[in-house]
């Protein structure tokens, strides 16, 4: 442990230091810094990566605190404490229910005997400084949401207190906390549905690996064993410097090490990074083998190209969760096909696609022409996509409320590439054109 302490730089050991720490801790840079001996803008990049990686929480009034890394299993439902930080509220009562989870929000904009029937157990109201509200909602199983900046009788919070329901109270007003709630929802959802390397790598049997003294007899044996053909070579500290496959070694004697034909200084991924992006580095740089290292860059997994691509095809196939933005602006559009069977898309320009001049912007004009040639490539094919270069032209203005035709044309493909024409025309004229690179994630 000295010798792996010396080769870790001060930022790591902060990190370190941040992670022992008991949950609930407190912690300031000032301190931080004094008691590991850097400068206060060490300490304050250590805790702003902490941010990032989930261990601690930075709280207005509180402060900076340690806390449990949430699963990556999280569940679709929020928590009262959730909602505590989406809204920037505050907790008048009731703090002891904050962990338990909601499963509906309910809008008090109604008189008590209609809102009753709304309200249920485990269930969310968000209403105004209505405190004979704020106890009906309790008495019915439900936490309650105060907006506009108002508190609540000393009654209520005792009662909240009892039940262990959260009376909460943000300054926001009522239109605006459900819009905040509704954002953070379909946040939560789309989150969900993004695959990272961590929810494959964690799944997987032991990690099968190599030292730069290994031999080739041992290269051999251990691809005989597992089954795999590649295999990550670990130094002391269990850091990543190489890899090295079967096929590298095939004209060796068995005795001989393998640090002659290993690849030095691979191409790595961590457990946060998406399995899109895993599929797009193992593209770009032309590798079917990507070692997995935490921030130390130490050993912590492998995945294969096939593996990836397994996973991206298991998740398209799941039904639509949330809505990000090229969601948003492909949902008017349709799929129909021309009397050749080509594929073509026909759809609206929306209001909100518009710039300050009425007009659509040109950057909702790329993003149907890169959406379109994606799909246009996938039905040609079968696979998927990212886009390697594009050169657009803009030609003439369009209107909300127009109707466009998304044309795409094949102009090249390979095994690896597909080039497109792509064209937006509007009562049969012209309006924008785009010819696209595309690079197939499915290649290898």
């Amino acid at each position: 442990m000295e010798g792996q302490g010396d080769n870790i730089t001060k930022h790591e050991q902060l990190l370190q230091h941040i992670e022992s720490l008991k949950v609930g801790t407190k912690i300031s840079v000032r301190k931080l810094a004094r008691e590991m001996g850097v400068s206060e803008g060490t300490a304050y990049r250590a805790v702003k990566e902490a941010e990032n990686l989930g261990i601690v929480i930075t709280k207005e009034r509180i402060g900076t605190v340690r806390v449990e890394k949430k699963p990556r299993n999280i569940s679709d439902q929020l928590t009262f404490g959730d909602v505590v930080d989406i809204v920037e509220g505050h907790v008048l009562g009731g703090a002891d229910g904050l962990n338990k989870h909601l499963h509906k929000y309910v809008i008090g904009a109604m008189k008590v005997d209609a809102m009753i029937r709304y309200i249920d157990a485990d269930s969310l109201l968000i209403v105004g400084n209505r405190e004979d509200v704020h106890s009906l909602a309790l008495e019915q199983g439900a936490g309650v949401l105060v907006t506009g900046g108002f508190g609540t009788s000393r009654e209520v919070k005792t009662l909240a207190d009892e039940l262990d329901l959260p009376v909460i109270s943000s300054r926001h007003d009522t239109f605006t906390v459900a819009s905040m709630i509704n954002r953070a929802i379909f946040d939560r959802l789309i989150k969900k549905k993004i695959m990272l390397v961590e929810d494959i790598v964690d799944s997987k049997p032991r990690l099968n690996t190599l030292k730069i003294s290994s031999t080739v007899a041992e290269l051999r044996q251990l691809s005989l064993d597992s089954g795999e053909q590649r295999f990550p070579v670990t130094d002391e500290w269990n850091r990543v410097i190489g890899i090295v496959g079967r096929r590298d070694a095939e004209e060796l004697a068995e005795g001989q090490s393998i640090e002659k034909v290993m690849v030095r200084s691979p191409v790595t991924a961590a457990l946060q990074t998406s399995l899109a992006s895993a599929a797009q580095i193992m593209m770009w740089e032309g590798i079917d083998f990507l070692p997995i290292v935490d921030r130390n860059r130490k050993l912590v997994g492998s995945l294969t190209r096939r593996e990836v691509l397994q996973s991206l095809r298991d998740v398209s196939n799941q039904p639509q969760l949330g809505e990000t933005f090229d969601h948003l602006i492909w949902n008017g559009f349709a799929d129909e096909r021309d009397e050749e069977g080509k594929l073509f898309f026909h759809g609206f320009i929306t209001p909100q696609m518009a710039t300050d001049l009425g007009t659509i912007s040109e950057g909702v004009l790329s993003t149907l022409m890169t959406l379109s040639a994606f799909k246009a490539a996938k039905d040609i094919t079968g696979n998927d996509y990212v886009l390697d270069n594009m050169s657009t032209y803009f030609i003439r203005p369009v209107q909300i409320e127009h109707s466009i035709i998304v044309m795409p044309k094949l102009l090249e493909i390979s095994r690896r590439t597909c080039k497109l024409e792509i064209e937006i025309s509007h009562m049969d004229i012209l309006v924008a054109k785009a010819v696209l690179m595309l690079q197939s994630i499915d290649h290898g």
